[in-house]
């Protein structure tokens, strides 16, 4: 069963995504306006180029934020099984807190969190 429902899972997603590609290209009427290859930002047109440098710190601090949400997933279902799991599973969560707050530390004095 294991094998034939994976295929019939990526054969139907694949039918569902182009069956909405295909709907969309036969009922939906497309024009060849060059205001719609612009950037729109709340009404008022746009000035100079749209390809701006940012500071790289701002990856940054969106990469950590990233990282520290990810564990509050991975956090989650220990907490609700934690009682049950025994005291194996707690020195796990402690060995992933750790190795999460070394690179929290690391990240710290790089000076990743320092807002610009």
């Amino acid at each position: 069963m294991g094998s034939a429902s994976l295929l019939v899972l990526i054969v139907s997603a694949v039918v569902f995504a182009a069956g909405g590609i295909l709907v969309g290209k036969l009922f939906i009427k497309g024009t060849k306006n060059p205001q719609k290859g612009q950037a729109y930002e709340c009404g008022i047109l746009a000035k100079g180029i749209g390809w701006n440098q940012f500071n790289v710190g701002y990856y940054l601090f969106a990469l950590i934020f990233l990282i520290f949400d990810v564990e509050l997933i991975f956090l989650y279902p220990w907490a609700v099984v934690a009682k049950k799991s025994g005291w194996m599973a707690f020195g796990e969560i402690l060995v992933f807190l750790f190795i999460l707050f070394m690179g929290f530390l690391y990240a710290h004095r790089k000076g990743a969190l320092k807002w610009i």
